[in-house]
């Protein structure tokens, strides 16, 4: 899925490739909705620079792919420096159908309003700026207002669903507060990339190399795009920093094989077991690349060669066949595949884990890296100050983890695992899932 890069619009976004993380929204351009709001009860459209734009969004969902010219004319050039023509039109295909029951807050310049996927409530922000352009916009659900409803929506959201919100000890444990299934083990997707950062991080600390080390970009480690690095020439370096960044804030693809390249797959592997995840299935480690390859060239016939094949005679064939094979030829998927074999396996209780070792290892630039994107979920900076997430999809499944520390200094871990392994989960899942993680920060927290 597409990943907001920068913290300073969210847009809600459809999946363009698997595994390439999460995109729950983005971020409402710099004023959020502030205090001081008038209620609107009626649900008619006011005659606002931000009620106009919300007009033209309702009835524009269902009229995409819009021409750029008409979105040029509807959005600020900055939003449209982050979010292109072409992702806009992918996230407003997500929500054809929409129809508005009620503005809920209305200034000027910003409103929210509630609108109905169907029966799914769905809450919209706009945002404009001074000339009435839209420079920020939001679909996000609505948040549960008890455990119980949040257990409710979790179970409807997929066939299968983990969930876990724990708080972390002063010991550093994982205190359970509210969970379903927390034990039982997942896909990943991109949530694996919380072990590489953590790999690279320990072999940084044990002097192996540093944070400024260059690492230089070639054809055979590009993996599909979802990220920045697939589109730069042969022969470019990025700094393990600048890889590690892009790894985690939009999940670039092509910057994990990197780094999981500098670090070899065994380490990786080794991090799992020392973190406590124990699955047969994650040895090999694949790259992106690899699971691209898999899952889509020549499918089935790799997939099903490979894991025929023992633990050893599957890194040869890694190395012999797999790599050999190139992105060009991946055909796009659009239905769940080989969820309980081709891919990264660990529970909700493994994710806290990996986020309080994380959090052990922190030198600033842990934090750094893993604060860059909230994920969508909104919690105010005042009351939570430091909100890390990284989270995975493909079709059939999406994931959210989130670590978020209070003002006065208690840290929770908040993770929503789905799978369907019939149904692709839509973009209107993971907003699901966001905004039950945010409701669960708070009710954790009593505030």
């Amino acid at each position: 899925m597409i990943t907001p890069s920068k913290p300073a619009r969210f847009l809600a976004a459809a999946t363009i490739a698997v595994t390439a993380g999460v995109a729950a929204g983005v971020p409402v351009h710099a004023e959020t909705i502030r205090s001081g709001v008038t209620a609107v009860a009626a649900p008619e459209i006011p005659d606002t620079p931000a009620g106009r734009q919300l007009g033209w969004v309702l009835q524009a969902v269902s009229r995409a792919p819009l021409p750029e010219r008409e979105l040029r004319a509807h959005f600020a050039a900055g939003f449209l420096g982050d979010f292109p023509p072409a992702s806009i039109n992918q996230a407003f295909a997500e929500y054809k159908g929409i129809t508005l029951e009620r503005v809920t807050v209305s200034q000027e310049r910003q409103l929210v309003a509630r609108v109905l996927l169907g029966r799914t409530p769905i809450e919209l922000i706009v945002a404009v700026d001074g000339a009435g352009l839209i420079d920020g916009l939001l679909f996000r659900a609505p948040e549960a207002r008890s455990w119980r409803e949040v257990d409710e929506r979790l179970r409807a959201i997929a066939p299968q669903t983990s969930f876990l919100a724990a708080e972390l000890t002063a010991g550093g444990e994982c205190r359970p507060v509210r969970a379903i299934a927390a034990g039982k083990r997942r896909p990943l997707g991109s949530m694996i990339k919380l072990y590489v950062l953590g790999t690279i991080h320990r072999q940084i600390k044990s002097g192996a190399y540093g944070w400024d080390t260059e690492l230089t970009i070639e054809d055979e480690l590009k993996s599909l795009p979802g990220g920045e690095l697939y589109d730069r020439p042969d022969g470019s370096k990025v700094t393990v920093l600048e890889a590690a960044k892009l790894m985690i804030s939009i999940s670039d693809n092509t910057a994990t094989d990197l780094l999981i390249h500098k670090a070899g797959r065994e380490a990786v592997e080794r991090t799992m077991r020392a973190w406590g995840v124990h699955d047969k299935r994650n040895v090999p480690l694949l790259t992106t690349r690899d699971l691209f390859v898999l899952k889509g060239v020549k499918y089935p016939r790799l997939a099903k060669k490979y894991l025929s094949l023992s633990d050893r005679a599957q890194r040869a064939y890694l190395k012999k066949v797999v790599a050999g094979q190139t992105p060009a030829d991946f055909k796009l998927y659009t239905e769940p595949r080989e969820l309980d074999t081709l891919e990264w396996f660990a529970t909700p209780r493994d994710i806290c884990r990996a986020y309080t070792e994380l959090l052990k290892l922190d030198d600033g630039h842990i934090g750094q890296v893993l604060s860059i994107n909230d994920g969508g979920i909104g919690l105010d900076r005042a009351k939570w100050p430091t909100v890390w997430f990284k989270g995975g999809s493909e079709p059939g499944l999406s994931d959210v983890g989130y670590l978020a520390r209070t003002a006065g200094g208690r840290t929770y871990v908040v993770t929503a695992m789905a799978v369907d392994h019939k149904t692709p989960l839509g973009n209107v899942a993971t907003l699901e899932q966001v905004a039950l993680a945010r409701s669960a920060f708070t009710l954790a927290d009593g505030s």
